[in-house]
């Protein structure tokens, strides 16, 4: 025995007989460690690491592989700190970002094999972002153990970064579209050729050149077997692997065999050649996984822009309070003082310690009226300061901070849509899985009998019975009434959409922006004395010229053409405003604010016009009368009305969840006719109320368009936002209005039935067509020539079907 040690190179001392097992031989180890380290080597079956070094390693950090070294630093907590969270019971949770995924099957099989795995708590991979979030136990698994397991499905995972997976992403689409590009410029000289040697079987066509065609379909062919179709024959051999029985394997089989057997017909001058069929095939699969791959990226992109609400920058103030910098909001920790000015953006949940202002928290919370902050109030990162500066105090950031746990429960809801996802490629499996053994046992009958055209009837069997008609079924028919919707301004995001909204039982809207502009309009001016209302409109927009409020933009906005100017305005946030117009002082503001500023408390006490203020009304007066009563509304969109009675006269149901103001949500729902309304409601709440809904049945169609109703969008069957509304609720949407014209939605849920009709349709025909033809091709009446025409004829069928969508 080598008094050295395999592993390192180090000598062994003489009291150490430590070993590992490699290819039958007992190798030397030094310590414990080398024989640990060389033991996981082995076991991960990386053992041609030995093989294949040139030398013993240099330095102690080369004697580890790269691949294990770079799986093991993951176990480093420093490391995991940006990526790995904390959970109750010692758990961790990671977010993890992988690559390879094509399918929905990919994530079936990952989560499958990982929840088995001893010491996971749990899987859950979102199929849109390939995001995945995984909960382990690190007392009985190490986060390097899990990668490597990942790693050894066929994918490649890495913690989570936007950055890094716009780079992979672009990397793939560039490998798909080389793939697509390959395979449509060859296929296209194929197809030119084959037309030649079709009509040559039919009028004749010399040998030789017959020959010298059918070479020259087998040179163009071969590129596009060889290496575009090589994502099916990737994951065709990992689904066998794991014995998983994908769409990929029969495409596989398909491609190969007809391949095979067309290079004999073409060695040996017999049989029937199918290189037209081969390169249609994949041309077809490559251009639809790349369509589905370019959905799944801008959703994933869209994602990133939530973020985005929160500023880049902070003005900090140091431990002093006698300075101010500029620093990155990442670089904020809780107890950290800063200042917010009129007009930004609050970078993170804070309490006020400082100053009085009104803050637009719309974006979060959906109330659509201003709401008046003070010192000892709490403020939500993501909202922005109207009025004045306000100085605040760090109370939550990061990961603790509202917009994320907003972000986490949208990713919550995402990841409880692929268990429907699931159930369908399990049930995919088994229809694949019947289709081969029925292949391999008329393939075994005919060869035993001695048939010598056993091969040509197994791929008339391949080719007749491959489930294109039955996977275009549906497909065909949502991208027909995906065309038809988006004719009408409304562009469907997702597979199940359409399916969705045709099933829909319950509509449950969002008020502000929804059914609502979203913006203050000033509705009435009430007069309560001498004067007329254009003039009470002029002198409020003179008071409120230079001032950004919502209540300010509305009166100004109805004040075209004043000259009036104001001076020594003096502006109370949350209160009022005065001016001095004419040598005379005027007051605009709350009911409180007036008797506060003025004399006229004593005249106006009893007055219901004054003392029934609600948060849409404004008064302006001026030291000796109360002039007016603005009154403002958040407009109702002239669709809501249509659409609402529409949805109520064909019997379903019509819900409206708000955080907004009682009496207002009661106001635009009375107006609406809307049969359920419900206010003040926070995320959480309103993806309670969903909850319920659906555990009593309910299959729920979500309409809105701010922060405030992603996670409800996320979890409805399907959901739909408004097209000028938040990033973040355009991104959980499985549908978009364009033009934020709400009557349209009924003419989409229309042609959604109609939609679902056909896919009825087209799956009778896609099952009867099966039923006669397999069996037809299994007793060999099939020629394989006749099995691609039935093949395509079938395809046709189920396209032509669902045209008529279009068309109509």
């Amino acid at each position: 025995m080598t008094d050295t040690c395999y592993h390192c190179g180090e000598p062994v001392p003489e009291a150490i007989t430590l070993t590992v097992s490699m290819d039958d031989k007992e190798m030397p180890m030094c310590c414990h460690g080398c024989q640990a380290v060389a033991q996981t080597i082995v076991d991960y079956g990386l053992s041609d690491y030995y093989r294949f070094r040139s030398g013993m390693p240099g330095r102690p950090d080369e004697i580890v592989p790269e691949m294990l070294r770079n799986f093991t630093v993951y176990d480093d907590v420093r490391v995991q700190e940006s990526f790995v969270e904390t959970r109750d019971g010692g758990l961790r949770e990671a977010h993890l970002m992988l690559e390879g995924i094509v399918c929905p099957a990919c994530i079936w099989l990952t989560e499958s094999r990982l929840n088995k795995t001893p010491g996971v708590i749990s899987t859950k991979i979102n199929y849109t972002t390939n995001r995945a979030s995984i909960r382990w136990d690190d007392s009985r698994i190490h986060l390097s153990e899990i990668l490597r397991t990942i790693t050894s499905l066929g994918f490649f995972a890495c913690p989570y970064d936007p950055g890094a997976r716009e780079v992979l992403l672009e990397k793939e689409r560039k490998g798909q579209l080389r793939r697509i590009g390959l395979s449509g410029v060859l296929g296209m000289q194929v197809m030119m050729i084959s037309v030649a040697l079709y009509v040559g079987e039919w009028h004749g066509m010399e040998a030789d050149f017959r020959f010298f065609l059918q070479w020259v379909n087998l040179l163009l062919t071969t590129p596009v077997v060889l290496y575009s179709a090589q994502p099916f024959y990737k994951g065709a051999l990992r689904d066998s692997r794991h014995l998983h029985f994908g769409m990929d394997i029969p495409v596989s089989l398909g491609i190969l065999i007809a391949y095979l057997g067309s290079i004999e017909a073409t060695l040996f001058q017999h049989g029937y050649i199918y290189y037209d069929s081969i390169v249609m095939f994949v041309f077809l699969l490559l251009l639809a996984r790349y369509l589905e791959f370019t959905a799944r990226k801008h959703a994933g992109d869209q994602v990133n822009l939530f973020g985005r609400i929160i500023p880049a920058t902070a003005t900090r103030i140091n431990s002093n309070q006698t300075s101010e910098e500029c620093v990155p909001v990442t670089d904020l920790v809780t107890g950290d003082c800063i200042v917010v000015r009129p007009g930004e953006t609050i970078p993170a949940d804070a309490v006020i310690t400082k100053g009085v202002s009104t803050v637009d928290e719309s974006i979060i919370t959906g109330e659509s009226m201003p709401v008046i902050k003070q010192t000892g109030d709490g403020v939500i990162g993501g909202s922005t300061n109207i009025d004045s500066p306000i100085w605040l105090e760090i109370t939550r950031i990061g990961n603790d901070s509202t917009v994320s746990r907003i972000g986490r429960l949208l990713e919550e809801a995402q990841n409880e849509k692929p268990v429907m996802i699931q159930l369908a490629n399990r049930i995919a499996s088994w229809f694949v899985g019947v289709l081969l053994l029925l292949a391999a046992v008329v393939a075994w009958y005919w060869w035993q009998a001695g048939s010598g055209s056993w091969l040509s009837i197994t791929i008339s069997l391949l080719v007749v019975s491959c489930p294109c008609a039955l996977s275009l079924a549906a497909p065909t028919a949502i991208t027909a009434a995906s065309v038809a919707l988006m004719r009408r301004g409304i562009a469907v995001t997702t597979h199940e959409a359409v399916e969705n909204l045709a099933r829909a039982t319950h509509f449950i809207f969002d008020k502000t922006g929804t059914l609502t502009f979203g913006k203050l309009q000033l509705i009435d001016v009430e007069c309560l004395a001498d004067v007329k209302k254009q003039e009470c409109i002029h002198l409020a927009a003179a008071i409120e010229k230079h001032s950004e409020h919502p209540v300010a933009l509305a009166i100004t906005g109805m004040a075209e053409g004043t000259v009036m100017t104001a001076s020594e305005v003096i502006n109370t946030p949350g209160q009022g405003i005065t001016g001095i117009i004419a040598n005379k002082r005027y007051f605009l503001g709350t009911a409180g604010y007036i008797f506060a500023n003025t004399t006229l408390v004593s005249r106006y006490a009893g007055n219901k016009n004054v003392t029934s203020e609600s948060s849409s009304s404004a008064f302006l007066a001026d030291e000796n009368n109360i002039l007016c009563r603005f009154v403002f509304s958040d407009q109702i969109r002239p669709s809501a009305r249509a659409l609402v009675a529409a949805l109520n006269a064909n019997g379903a149901h019509t819900l409206m969840l708000s955080g907004d103001h009682a009496d207002i949500v009661r106001h635009i729902a009375g107006q609406l006719g809307i049969k359920e309304a419900f206010s003040g409601l926070p995320p959480e709440r309103k993806l309670s109320i969903l909850k319920d809904l659906h555990d009593n049945g309910a299959f729920t169609a979500v309409i809105g368009d701010g922060i405030n109703d992603a996670p409800i969008l996320a979890a409805a069957h399907v959901s739909i936002a408004m097209g000028k509304g938040a990033d973040i609720a355009r991104i959980s949407a499985d549908m978009i209005l364009l033009n934020d014209k709400l009557d349209m939605l009924q003419d989409g849920i229309q042609i959604a039935r109609k939609s679902l009709t056909i896919i009825r349709q087209n799956m009778v025909w896609a099952i009867v067509y099966n039923l006669l033809v397999v069996p037809a091709a299994a007793s060999g009446l099939l020629a394989p020539w006749m099995a691609a025409i039935g093949m395509s004829l079938s395809s046709l069928v189920v396209v032509g079907n669902a045209a008529s969508i279009v068309k109509s």
